[in-house]
């Protein structure tokens, strides 16, 4: 009404509104505050004399844009994360940090959420829903129900995060019952993961309160859960790109876009830096034909509808939360002016909000729980002269299946085979300070270096160690032990490329530059060595990870998933 004055007025805005599907033009915006006070033409009633007015001179302004699902215990600490998503125009991040829990526990999540706190950007959390992948197998740590309890009353953690395996829903498992029980109870959200469920099974995961997935790869999934009620996440993230086959069925089709989303599942540094974030996925959908009111609609208002948070994010309204985006066009969607919670955070493209470098505990930045190695450690002995391996085939950087070789001892010792390109593949308990540990064959890695190594795997954190030779194997580890976690390249005795992980194994203290840097490095080392795949970080990623096909190595033996049983490395 203009009795207070305001601190911040808009004017001259075409103002993208989410909520009557419409650009509206020469909008005046008054901001009090946290807040945005009033919407409409004529703002000069709330203008006194400490009231900033900026001219926005007819460019667009729409809400903060938010990723419903990413893990965001990758690559960076969220402090360095934070700068990158502001710079794409993301207000908000809906993390989901299973591998801090699956290193540290209760612990590692309390420490991991006063990381995300104080920051120019939004960080909500939720309790991970899928640990243990898995409890035959896995080796993570997790939370207790009494913990799940206790989590959900801080402020910024929402519920629980993707559950999967889905048959663990479908055959009633104890404690994922009771878990989900006690969200339900709590009024949070849960959130799934259905990749291979349909009709029955997917009916029952659905009645059991989990109401959103971001697994569905084309459209016929999408309308099959769209059709249970669901909220969809299409994923255009670093592991996956479902955007091209989802968009344009789905804007022939007709369907309804108010439970659609856009989700990254994470993203790598050089991914973020080439293509953006959620700004990115905006801008590829609009080539894919959708309007651009209806991308900023998805890429903002439905992911607070969905987190029952619209009262207070998602769209520029009195009342809100003043996260505002300016445009100069609707073709970049790279805002060059962001402000959240009536803050100014981005300012012609660069960071201006001061960002406090947080104290980490000391424990968390040790948990590499290993001796050193010696080459012995590398050994797979056989009195046989000749023996048939039974190797885990790469068949993609994440997909395998069980393969066979025939390889020689000597001495009683077999060795791998880089002419036939099999590689020695071992699995190390780090998390637990244990001595188990498991050493198998990997197969179609193709590449000419001597070891890779790395403490951070979906969602085990074993380390993993592939090598053509057991020395460097043997050097590779000891690496790693040495700076606490990473990846790291070796070929000969030397470090070809290495990045350091100092948080739980899984996360780097240093710059996002740095990161990118010597991620880049890590990928460049072993593809230009001939490398069969693009993106030769994910390998040591997926090893361990039981969730897919077909055959899996933790530090308790290799897996035939599908199968749930051991395989011996040797016949």
């Amino acid at each position: 009404m203009g009795d207070k004055k305001a601190d911040l007025i808009l004017k001259n805005c075409n103002l993208l509104s989410v909520y009557t599907r419409e650009i509206i033009p020469k909008t005046q915006i008054a901001i009090t505050g946290e807040r945005i006070a009033y919407v409409g033409p004529d703002a000069t009633h709330a203008q006194g004399p400490k009231t900033k007015v900026i001219d926005v001179k007819n460019k667009y302004v729409g809400p903060g844009f938010a990723d419903p699902h990413l893990h965001i215990d990758q690559f960076v600490l969220p402090s360095e994360f934070a700068k990158q998503a502001l710079l794409c125009g993301v207000t908000s991040l809906f993390s989901d940090p299973i591998d801090v829990v699956s290193v540290g526990g209760y612990k590692g999540f309390q420490e991991f959420l006063k990381l995300g706190e104080d920051l120019p950007v939004r960080i909500f959390q939720v309790v991970p829903g899928g640990l243990p992948v898995d409890a035959k197998f896995s080796n993570s740590n997790t939370l207790t129900l009494s913990q799940e309890k206790s989590a959900v009353k801080h402020p910024h953690v929402l519920g629980l995060g993707e559950v999967f395996s889905w048959t663990k829903v479908t055959l009633r498992e104890p404690k994922t019952m009771k878990s989900l029980s006690a969200m339900l109870e709590c009024d949070c959200i849960i959130n799934g993961h259905t990749a291979g469920a349909s009709d029955k099974k997917l009916n029952a995961y659905v009645s059991s309160g989990v109401l959103s997935c971001h697994e569905p790869i084309n459209f016929d999934q999408v309308l099959e859960r769209l059709r249970l009620g669901m909220w969809i996440m299409i994923r255009e993230g670093s592991i996956r790109r479902d955007l091209k086959e989802i968009v344009p069925r789905v804007l022939s089709h007709g369907t309804y876009l108010n439970r659609l989303m856009f989700c990254s599942d994470g993203l790598d540094p050089q991914d973020i830096t080439k293509f953006g974030h959620i700004d990115h996925c905006i801008r590829e959908s609009i080539k894919l034909g959708l309007e651009p009111i209806d991308a900023v609609s998805m890429a903002s208002k439905n992911n607070f509808d969905y987190y029952n948070m619209g009262k207070d994010l998602g769209g520029i309204a009195p009342g809100k939360l003043a996260d505002i985006l300016i445009f100069n066009d609707l073709k970049s969607f790279r805002p060059k002016t962001v402000f959240v919670g009536g803050k100014l955070a981005v300012s012609d493209g660069k960071i201006v909000f001061p960002i406090k470098k947080k104290t980490i505990s000391p424990w968390i930045k040790n948990t590499v729980k290993l001796k050193k190695f010696s080459k012995n450690d590398f050994e797979i002995k056989s009195k046989k002269k000749d023996v048939i391996a039974n190797t885990i085939f790469m068949q993609t950087e994440i997909i395998t299946k069980i393969g066979s070789a025939e390889l020689q001892s000597k001495n009683n010792l077999i060795s791998a085979s880089l002419d036939s390109d099999i590689w020695k593949v071992a699995a190390f308990d780090r998390t637990h300070g244990t001595s188990k540990h498991s050493i198998g064959f990997l197969e179609n890695f193709g590449a000419d270096i001597g070891a890779f190594a790395s403490t951070w795997s979906f969602h085990e954190n074993d380390l993993i160690v592939i090598g053509s030779n057991d020395s460097d194997m043997e050097v590779a580890s000891n690496h790693l032990i040495k700076n606490q976690g990473g990846l790291v390249v070796v070929k000969s005795g030397k470090i070809l490329a290495s990045l350091p992980l100092q948080f739980a194994g899984i996360v780097s203290t240093d710059s996002f530059e740095k990161v990118s840097s010597n991620f880049e490095k890590i990928n460049n080392s072993i593809v230009d060595s001939g490398c069969k795949f693009s993106r030769p970080h994910l390998i040591p990623l997926f090893l361990p990870f039981l969730a897919l096909p077909s055959v899996r190595i933790l530090s308790g033996g290799i897996v035939d998933v599908k199968k749930r049983s051991y395989i011996s490395p040797i016949n």
